[in-house]
């Protein structure tokens, strides 16, 4: 059985004037790892040391960032062992992008450590993140405020319709997961109540527990517990929905035209 060409064919060898020539020859593509740089290394470690490495590419069938990877490697242990390199030997191509490379050196401290932070940096952050979200809050107050305030004076624009359509999902549609939830609950208290009971034989007094319990206490917050869970999340993704569609945004600079024509009309003296 013959044995396959391998994908990143790479021999080094030494000539007389203490220069390695590393020979790339056959297809250089990323469907497999790179070659390893043992042999490289090894060669310019061993004694006598090499003054000089060259390329050697005219066994190269095709190529792409996997060579210039690898070339880019190369070129790092040169440096660090103090061997001067020569290019000119692999294909125009690859040289291009080699001093493309290394035209623009790269900034100190622009790499962002694996460190952690330092407590009082953490420390500061979170003080201005919770001081932008008091600000937003405050802002979202504010505008609800205001909003009320107009719909009390009338002075509101809406269509009544999309009131009415609102009112619907969030009073009648939400009926029978209100009433299922308070059936449920109102079953554990009735068990509960009636092991309690039972110790002193009130056990007729169940119905009035549940009942009482329900209506005045647990009725209310089951019922805000689930309006706020279902009908909240439904307008959060609706509005989410609304915000990466930009119709939110559109609906803003609507409102921002709106206003500017009817105080261009307001105050021009043909009006």
């Amino acid at each position: 059985m013959e044995s396959s060409e391998p994908q990143y064919p790479v021999s080094v060898e030494r000539d007389a004037e203490s220069s390695l020539i590393v020979r790339l020859s056959g297809s250089w593509r990323l469907a497999g790892s790179l070659p390893s740089l043992e042999p490289v290394e090894r060669e310019l470690k061993a004694t006598p040391r090499a003054r000089r490495l060259v390329f050697d590419s005219e066994g190269l069938s095709s190529w792409d960032t996997s060579l210039l990877t690898f070339v880019a490697r190369v070129r790092e242990i040169c440096g660090s062992e103090g061997v001067e390199i020569d290019l000119g030997g692999l294909p125009p191509g690859l040289r291009r992008m080699l001093e493309l490379a290394g035209a623009v050196p790269e900034k100190e401290g622009a790499r962002r450590g694996a460190g952690r932070e330092p407590l009082v940096a953490r420390v500061g952050d979170a003080s201005i993140a919770a001081w932008r979200g008091s600000l937003e809050m405050l802002a979202f107050l504010g505008d609800a405020t205001v909003a009320l305030l107009r719909l009390a004076r009338g002075k509101a624009r809406f269509r009544a319709s999309d009131l009415a359509l609102f009112i619907q999902q969030a009073g009648a549609e939400a009926l029978p997961i209100v009433t299922l939830i308070s059936f449920l609950v109102g079953s554990i208290f009735a068990f509960v109540g009636a092991i309690q009971l039972q110790k002193f034989g009130a056990q007729i007094y169940v119905a009035d527990l549940v009942a009482i319990a329900m209506v005045r206490e647990m009725g209310a917050v089951m019922t805000g517990i689930i309006m706020a869970g279902r009908t909240g999340a439904a307008y959060a993704a609706q509005l989410g929905t609304m915000k990466v569609t930009q119709e939110t945004d559109a609906l803003t600079t609507l409102a921002s035209r709106s206003s500017s024509s009817w105080w261009f009309r307001a105050s021009s003296p043909c009006a």
